[in-house]
Protein backbone atom coordinates (compact mmCIF):
# COMPACT_ATOMS: atom_id res chain seq x y z
CA UNK A 1 0.00 0.00 0.00
CA UNK A 2 1.72 3.26 -0.79
CA UNK A 3 2.26 6.31 1.55
CA UNK A 4 0.21 9.28 1.06
CA UNK A 5 1.09 12.77 0.20
CA UNK A 6 1.98 16.02 2.08
CA UNK A 7 -0.69 18.64 2.81
CA UNK A 8 0.43 21.36 4.81
CA UNK A 9 -2.87 21.91 6.49
CA UNK A 10 -1.70 20.40 10.11
CA UNK A 11 -5.35 18.97 10.03
CA UNK A 12 -4.48 16.58 7.29
CA UNK A 13 -1.05 15.75 7.69
CA UNK A 14 1.77 13.55 6.07
CA UNK A 15 0.25 9.87 6.01
CA UNK A 16 -2.32 10.44 8.09
CA UNK A 17 -5.02 8.24 6.23
CA UNK A 18 -2.59 5.59 5.52
CA UNK A 19 -1.63 4.93 9.48
CA UNK A 20 -5.26 4.75 10.39
CA UNK A 21 -5.77 2.49 7.05
CA UNK A 22 -3.37 -0.13 8.83
CA UNK A 23 -5.75 0.15 12.25
CA UNK A 24 -8.37 -0.23 9.96
CA UNK A 25 -7.35 -3.50 8.63
CA UNK A 26 -6.55 -4.57 12.11
CA UNK A 27 -10.29 -3.98 13.51
CA UNK A 28 -12.37 -4.28 10.07
CA UNK A 29 -14.20 -1.05 10.92
CA UNK A 30 -16.57 0.06 8.90
CA UNK A 31 -14.38 2.51 6.03
CA UNK A 32 -14.00 6.09 4.82
CA UNK A 33 -16.18 7.84 2.24
CA UNK A 34 -16.03 11.24 0.27
CA UNK A 35 -19.77 11.31 0.66
CA UNK A 36 -19.71 10.37 4.27
CA UNK A 37 -17.14 12.99 4.31
CA UNK A 38 -18.56 15.64 3.14
CA UNK A 39 -22.11 14.68 4.92
CA UNK A 40 -19.86 15.56 8.34
CA UNK A 41 -18.73 18.64 6.82
CA UNK A 42 -22.02 20.34 5.96
CA UNK A 43 -23.05 19.23 9.51
CA UNK A 44 -20.17 21.27 10.64
CA UNK A 45 -21.30 23.78 8.73
CA UNK A 46 -24.53 24.57 9.81
CA UNK A 47 -23.05 24.40 13.59
CA UNK A 48 -20.95 26.89 12.17
CA UNK A 49 -23.76 29.25 11.11
CA UNK A 50 -25.41 28.82 14.74
CA UNK A 51 -22.51 30.39 16.40
CA UNK A 52 -22.52 32.58 14.23
CA UNK A 53 -25.47 33.89 13.79
CA UNK A 54 -25.18 34.08 17.90
CA UNK A 55 -22.69 36.60 17.81
CA UNK A 56 -23.62 38.53 15.03
CA UNK A 57 -27.13 39.36 16.57
CA UNK A 58 -25.33 39.74 19.96
CA UNK A 59 -22.82 42.43 17.99
CA UNK A 60 -24.82 44.06 15.33
CA UNK A 61 -25.30 47.03 15.64
CA UNK A 62 -21.74 47.27 16.55
CA UNK A 63 -22.61 50.73 18.77
CA UNK A 64 -23.54 49.43 21.36
CA UNK A 65 -20.15 48.32 22.35
CA UNK A 66 -16.67 46.92 21.08
CA UNK A 67 -16.33 45.22 24.18
CA UNK A 68 -19.41 42.61 23.38
CA UNK A 69 -17.37 41.81 19.83
CA UNK A 70 -13.79 41.58 21.36
CA UNK A 71 -15.41 39.35 24.23
CA UNK A 72 -16.97 36.81 21.87
CA UNK A 73 -13.67 37.01 19.36
CA UNK A 74 -11.54 36.08 22.44
CA UNK A 75 -13.80 32.97 23.10
CA UNK A 76 -14.65 32.04 20.17
CA UNK A 77 -11.18 32.32 18.95
CA UNK A 78 -9.17 30.80 21.83
CA UNK A 79 -12.14 27.93 22.47
CA UNK A 80 -11.63 26.94 18.32
CA UNK A 81 -7.72 26.61 18.99
CA UNK A 82 -7.95 24.37 21.92
CA UNK A 83 -10.76 22.20 20.67
CA UNK A 84 -8.75 22.15 17.36
CA UNK A 85 -5.66 21.04 19.31
CA UNK A 86 -7.31 18.48 20.43
CA UNK A 87 -8.63 17.20 17.31
CA UNK A 88 -5.73 16.83 15.98
CA UNK A 89 -3.68 15.17 18.74
CA UNK A 90 -6.50 13.04 19.43
CA UNK A 91 -8.03 12.19 16.17
CA UNK A 92 -10.00 9.41 17.78
CA UNK A 93 -12.51 12.13 19.54
CA UNK A 94 -12.80 14.27 16.16
CA UNK A 95 -16.63 12.71 16.25
CA UNK A 96 -16.97 15.00 19.63
CA UNK A 97 -14.45 17.74 19.35
CA UNK A 98 -14.80 18.57 15.58
CA UNK A 99 -18.68 19.63 16.21
CA UNK A 100 -17.60 21.97 19.07
CA UNK A 101 -15.06 23.34 16.93
CA UNK A 102 -16.96 24.16 14.70
CA UNK A 103 -19.70 26.12 16.93
CA UNK A 104 -16.52 28.25 18.72
CA UNK A 105 -15.42 28.79 15.72
CA UNK A 106 -18.79 30.21 14.85
CA UNK A 107 -18.61 32.22 17.27
CA UNK A 108 -15.25 33.87 16.34
CA UNK A 109 -16.52 34.59 12.72
CA UNK A 110 -19.91 35.89 13.42
CA UNK A 111 -17.94 38.66 15.86
CA UNK A 112 -15.20 39.27 13.38
CA UNK A 113 -18.01 39.71 11.11
CA UNK A 114 -20.07 41.80 12.54
CA UNK A 115 -16.74 44.30 13.42
CA UNK A 116 -16.50 44.46 9.32
CA UNK A 117 -19.32 44.75 8.74
CA UNK A 118 -19.64 47.90 10.56
CA UNK A 119 -17.34 49.35 8.50
CA UNK A 120 -17.97 47.61 5.55
CA UNK A 121 -21.31 47.36 5.02
CA UNK A 122 -22.05 44.79 2.57
CA UNK A 123 -18.13 43.51 2.95
CA UNK A 124 -19.36 39.85 4.63
CA UNK A 125 -22.10 38.61 1.76
CA UNK A 126 -19.11 39.56 -0.59
CA UNK A 127 -16.57 37.21 1.41
CA UNK A 128 -19.33 34.68 1.79
CA UNK A 129 -20.43 34.58 -1.87
CA UNK A 130 -16.32 34.40 -3.02
CA UNK A 131 -15.34 32.24 -0.62
CA UNK A 132 -17.86 29.66 -1.65
CA UNK A 133 -17.36 30.29 -4.98
CA UNK A 134 -13.81 29.50 -4.69
CA UNK A 135 -14.74 26.72 -2.73
CA UNK A 136 -16.93 25.32 -5.83
CA UNK A 137 -14.80 26.16 -8.61
CA UNK A 138 -11.95 24.93 -6.84
CA UNK A 139 -13.85 21.49 -6.72
CA UNK A 140 -14.62 21.43 -9.78
CA UNK A 141 -10.79 21.89 -11.38
CA UNK A 142 -9.58 19.07 -9.24
CA UNK A 143 -12.74 16.75 -10.05
CA UNK A 144 -12.14 17.17 -13.77
CA UNK A 145 -8.32 16.91 -13.64
CA UNK A 146 -7.82 20.39 -14.83
CA UNK A 147 -5.52 21.29 -11.32
CA UNK A 148 -3.46 17.98 -10.98
CA UNK A 149 -1.88 17.68 -7.38
CA UNK A 150 1.67 16.78 -8.69
CA UNK A 151 4.80 16.85 -6.51
CA UNK A 152 5.62 20.16 -7.68
CA UNK A 153 2.05 21.64 -6.77
CA UNK A 154 2.37 20.66 -3.69
CA UNK A 155 5.63 21.54 -2.57
CA UNK A 156 4.97 24.91 -4.05
CA UNK A 157 2.06 25.14 -1.87
CA UNK A 158 3.21 23.93 1.19
CA UNK A 159 6.26 26.11 1.05
CA UNK A 160 4.00 29.41 0.36
CA UNK A 161 2.27 28.04 3.53
CA UNK A 162 4.90 27.91 5.56
CA UNK A 163 5.86 31.55 3.92
CA UNK A 164 2.63 32.76 5.55
CA UNK A 165 2.58 31.14 8.87
CA UNK A 166 6.41 33.00 9.30
CA UNK A 167 5.11 36.01 8.88
CA UNK A 168 2.21 35.93 11.05
CA UNK A 169 4.52 34.29 13.74
CA UNK A 170 6.22 37.41 13.37
CA UNK A 171 4.08 39.77 13.13
CA UNK A 172 2.24 38.76 16.69
CA UNK A 173 5.76 38.83 18.04
CA UNK A 174 6.69 42.20 16.78
CA UNK A 175 2.84 43.39 17.80
CA UNK A 176 4.22 42.61 21.41
CA UNK A 177 6.75 44.89 21.47
CA UNK A 178 4.36 47.84 20.09
CA UNK A 179 6.03 47.19 16.62
CA UNK A 180 3.41 48.10 14.27
CA UNK A 181 3.16 45.91 11.16
CA UNK A 182 2.34 47.75 7.70
CA UNK A 183 2.49 44.90 5.22
CA UNK A 184 -1.71 44.48 5.94
CA UNK A 185 -2.11 48.20 5.17
CA UNK A 186 -4.28 49.74 2.67
CA UNK A 187 -1.78 50.26 0.61
CA UNK A 188 -0.52 48.39 -3.13
CA UNK A 189 1.69 46.79 -1.32
CA UNK A 190 -0.72 45.47 0.85
CA UNK A 191 -2.98 44.90 -1.28
CA UNK A 192 -0.77 42.32 -3.30
CA UNK A 193 0.80 40.66 -0.24
CA UNK A 194 -3.23 39.91 1.10
CA UNK A 195 -4.00 38.68 -2.23
CA UNK A 196 -0.84 36.38 -2.38
CA UNK A 197 -2.20 35.32 0.93
CA UNK A 198 -5.65 34.43 -0.61
CA UNK A 199 -4.09 32.73 -3.62
CA UNK A 200 -2.17 30.16 -1.28
CA UNK A 201 -5.09 29.52 1.46
CA UNK A 202 -7.09 28.57 -1.94
CA UNK A 203 -4.77 26.31 -2.96
CA UNK A 204 -4.38 24.78 0.07
CA UNK A 205 -7.87 23.50 -0.23
CA UNK A 206 -7.18 21.46 -3.44
CA UNK A 207 -4.43 19.83 -0.95
CA UNK A 208 -7.64 19.26 1.55
CA UNK A 209 -9.73 17.45 -1.62
CA UNK A 210 -6.92 15.57 -2.72
CA UNK A 211 -6.03 14.25 0.55
CA UNK A 212 -10.03 13.36 1.65
CA UNK A 213 -9.90 11.67 -1.90
CA UNK A 214 -6.85 9.73 -0.95
CA UNK A 215 -8.09 8.44 2.58
CA UNK A 216 -11.04 6.92 1.19
CA UNK A 217 -9.04 5.36 -1.68
CA UNK A 218 -6.71 3.73 1.13
CA UNK A 219 -9.79 2.94 2.88
CA UNK A 220 -9.27 4.41 6.28
CA UNK A 221 -11.30 3.98 9.15
CA UNK A 222 -15.51 5.44 9.04
CA UNK A 223 -14.63 8.06 12.36
CA UNK A 224 -12.10 9.65 9.87
CA UNK A 225 -14.65 11.56 7.88
CA UNK A 226 -14.90 13.84 11.18
CA UNK A 227 -11.36 14.43 10.92
CA UNK A 228 -11.04 14.94 7.28
CA UNK A 229 -14.43 17.15 7.73
CA UNK A 230 -12.21 19.06 10.06
CA UNK A 231 -9.48 19.49 8.39
CA UNK A 232 -11.31 21.20 5.20
CA UNK A 233 -12.92 23.29 7.34
CA UNK A 234 -9.80 24.95 8.95
CA UNK A 235 -9.00 25.48 5.40
CA UNK A 236 -11.97 27.50 4.73
CA UNK A 237 -12.50 29.55 7.51
CA UNK A 238 -8.68 30.48 7.08
CA UNK A 239 -9.98 31.37 3.24
CA UNK A 240 -12.90 33.14 4.34
CA UNK A 241 -10.99 35.85 7.12
CA UNK A 242 -8.33 36.45 4.23
CA UNK A 243 -10.95 37.33 2.02
CA UNK A 244 -12.41 39.67 4.35
CA UNK A 245 -9.46 41.01 5.00
CA UNK A 246 -8.68 41.73 1.48
CA UNK A 247 -12.08 43.50 0.77
CA UNK A 248 -11.37 45.28 3.39
CA UNK A 249 -8.39 46.61 2.44
CA UNK A 250 -10.27 47.44 -0.91
CA UNK A 251 -12.72 49.49 0.68
CA UNK A 252 -10.42 51.26 2.42
CA UNK A 253 -8.76 52.98 -0.62
CA UNK A 254 -12.08 54.14 -1.97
Amino acid sequence: MSRLTTSKNPALSKNIFYKESLKREQTAAEVMTINGTVNKAILMFVLLMIGAFYTWKIAMPIETGTSVVTKWMLIGGIGGFITALVTIFKKDWAHVSAPVYAVFEGLFLGAISAFFEAQFPGIVMQAVALTFGTLFILLAAYKSGFIKVTKKFRTGVIIATGAVAVVYLLSFVLSMFNVQVTLFQPTTLGIIISLVIVVIAALNLVLDFDMIYQGAQQKAPKQMEWYAAFGLMVTLIWLYIEILRLLALLASRD
